[in-house]
């Protein structure tokens, strides 16, 4: 569990605060420094949602169930693009067993603001009530990004 805190991605005007409980919750941070992206690169926030796609009860998560969930809840809200990469992944449930399970890694680029998200942990939630899970992982980044 995280302690209470702050981190800042200040480059970004991005920053992740966490609570007692160590939940992050969204906090703008000033622009200090700015990042030196090259050429007509610019620089934005980075998002790596982790999904599983093991049930603790019946099936594991289908494909046309993963696919229903990106048409419904990821795409509306990141519509300018995203990634999605698959594979063999495994963690530790609360159970303290190890859980070995297809994995879907979702990345996606866009403008922090606090509506982005705000849009990102409906995703969060949305994923995890539906297909009673335990957690998504998240993980945020900064990258220089050019088209």
């Amino acid at each position: 569990m995280r302690p209470a805190g702050a981190i800042a991605l200040a480059p970004l005007g991005i920053g992740l605060a966490f609570s007692a409980g160590g939940q992050a919750q969204f906090a703008a941070v000033e622009n200090e420094a700015g990042i030196a992206c090259r050429g007509s690169a610019k620089a934005m926030a980075r998002l790596e949602l982790l999904f599983g796609s093991a049930r603790r009860q019946g099936a594991a998560i289908s494909e046309e169930e993963w696919t229903a969930f990106l048409d419904t809840e990821v795409t509306p809200h990141f519509p300018n693009g995203l990634t999605v990469l698959s594979g063999p992944g495994q963690w530790r449930g609360k159970n303290g067993h190890v859980e070995r399970e297809r994995s879907f890694v979702l990345v996606v680029w866009y403008e922090p603001s606090r509506s982005a998200d705000a849009q990102i942990e409906a995703i969060r939630s949305v994923f995890k009530q539906r297909f009673a899970q335990e957690s998504v992982m998240r993980v945020d980044g900064a990258s220089c990004v050019s088209f």
